[in-house]
């Protein structure tokens, strides 16, 4: 289950990095979060964008099975921002 957060939930975040996963097809957008998630230091946060409807699903399920914090997804301008916090 996603959650969707508003403008202002992403604002009060500090993003540590942001990867553009844009046009890319799923399992394209969740393989980016992967390869990036170690460039991210524990319990900062990676803004993946993804205009793949299935990102949300596929990043929540992943999150909860290696024990990183799915944050959820804003709405973006043809795409979604995707957060996740690195927990270990």
């Amino acid at each position: 289950m996603s959650t969707v957060l508003t403008e202002a939930d992403v604002a009060a975040l500090s993003v540590a990095k942001v990867v553009d996963a844009r046009g890319t097809g799923c399992p394209g957008p969740l393989l980016e979060a992967k390869k990036a998630m170690p460039g991210v230091a524990i319990g900062e946060v990676l803004e993946l964008w993804s205009s793949d409807p299935q990102t949300k699903a596929d990043v929540a399920a992943w999150s909860g099975k290696v024990g990183h914090g799915f944050l959820g997804a804003v709405p973006a301008q043809g795409y979604d921002r995707v957060l996740i916090r690195r927990a270990k």
